[in-house]
């Protein structure tokens, strides 16, 4: 590897630690602020705001990262991660907490710069597995933030935040000092008012054919994955009476497994079964873990699952390589702007919606929640085989 990519990498590790700390505690920390035990909603609403921002913000940080480069894009999202974090260590009232999480939401490009770096230092053969490394740091973030935020938590329901403040301060200073640039930016292109319309680079997608079905299960992959940010902590404590530490344990466990997936086991099962169906085998793996989790009745069972869980990853970065064929190089950064759109309009709904799911579920089967997300995941399959037939078709008329 050289030297820009275990810098990225290094700077994705530590983000992903800075989000890590706080899932365990989060709405420990809006009982306290919101003054309220039925938190179910106001956790969907905090998700939800700071998605709706990173959606109208994402598309035009994309395309300015295009125009100016990735570094001040990068560096400007990591600033507002550490101002964002300080606000929630010390936010007094509920509306301080809201505005933290806006303000996040706004610079909030850092995960949609660091995979358009990525692309531009990667040849298209080198990108599955980069990305596979890509999610591996973010695994490890999660083996070590939630665990730590966890036990801090424990300790000072504050600690976490001022925790991850400190990480984001440590990430912007590694990309200022050493990350260098990895695409000069085109200063002299004209400036246009249609790239702060967030839809834009949606409907430049969408003239794409092929694009639109991968945008698709792109967008159902994230809706699903929104459930476990908003019940995961909830039903852990519904079902088991989990503490901080326990949940941040559980998390870490998953992180453990995803991480080794991610580095060792995407690369081969794409080489090996390609793009397309290592995707399917990914989310058939995620399914049974899913379906599995809505019936346990033991905590342990949680744990045991985190294997099948991670192997359920190796279908994203597959995916991710199989959309960035379809554009030039030129073109990267405004394609990673808008697959941050797509992931960001799934977890401005996800959250509403599996939070208001698990707020009338919660009295008799919390676990049903998680039956939902797996009807959910099954509406992309009608896609995959549609990807099929449309290539099948290609191949047919080319002979």
């Amino acid at each position: 590897m050289n030297k820009a990519l275990v810098v990225i990498l290094a700077a994705v590790l530590l983000d992903a630690i800075g989000i890590g700390l706080i899932f365990p505690i989060l709405p420990a920390l809006l009982r306290e602020v919101g003054h309220t035990d039925n938190i179910s909603l106001l956790l969907g609403i905090m998700l939800a705001l700071y998605s709706a921002c990173q959606f109208l913000f994402s598309p035009i940080l994309g395309v300015l990262s295009d125009r100016f480069g990735r570094r001040p894009v990068l560096l400007l999202s990591l600033a507002g991660a550490a101002i964002d974090y300080l606000v929630m260590a010390f936010a007094p009232h509920l509306w301080v907490l809201v505005l933290g999480r806006a303000i996040a939401g706004v610079t909030s490009a850092n995960m949609a710069v660091a995979t358009a770096y990525i692309t531009d230092i990667s040849s298209e053969d080198e990108r599955a597995k980069r990305f596979g490394l890509f999610h591996a740091m973010f695994g490890v973030g999660f083996i070590i933030g939630p665990v730590l935020g966890g036990i801090l938590g424990d300790m000072w329901l504050r600690g976490p935040f001022l925790a991850a403040a400190v990480l984001n301060g440590i990430n912007l200073a590694l990309a200022f000092f050493v990350l260098p640039e990895s695409r000069p930016g085109k200063r002299d292109a004209r400036f246009s008012w249609d790239t702060l319309n967030p839809f834009k680079p949606l409907a430049w997608a969408f003239s794409f054919k092929a694009l639109i079905p991968l945008i698709a299960i792109f967008l159902i992959l994230n809706l699903v994955g929104t459930v476990y940010g908003t019940a995961w902590a909830q039903f852990s404590e519904d079902v088991y009476d989990w503490n901080g530490m326990t949940i941040g344990l559980s998390l870490g466990a998953f992180g453990v497994f995803h991480a080794l997936a991610q580095a060792f086991l995407t690369g081969p099962a794409v080489e090996r079964l390609g793009e397309r169906w290592a995707l399917i085998v990914g989310m058939a793996f995620e399914t049974g873990a899913l379906l599995t989790l809505a019936f346990a009745g033991y905590g342990w069972v949680l744990f045991a699952m985190a294997p099948v869980f991670a192997l359920g990853g190796i279908g994203m970065p597959a995916l991710q390589s199989l959309t960035t064929r379809q554009v030039d190089s030129e073109r990267q950064g405004q394609l990673q702007g808008v697959l941050a759109s797509v992931v960001s309009l799934a977890a401005v709904f996800g959250p509403l919606m599996f939070s208001l799911i698990y707020a009338e579920v919660r009295g008799f089967w919390p676990g049903l929640v998680w039956i939902v997300a797996v009807v959910v995941y099954l509406s992309a399959l009608p896609l995959l085989l549609g990807i099929r037939r449309t290539q099948n078709v290609a191949e047919t008329g080319s002979e």
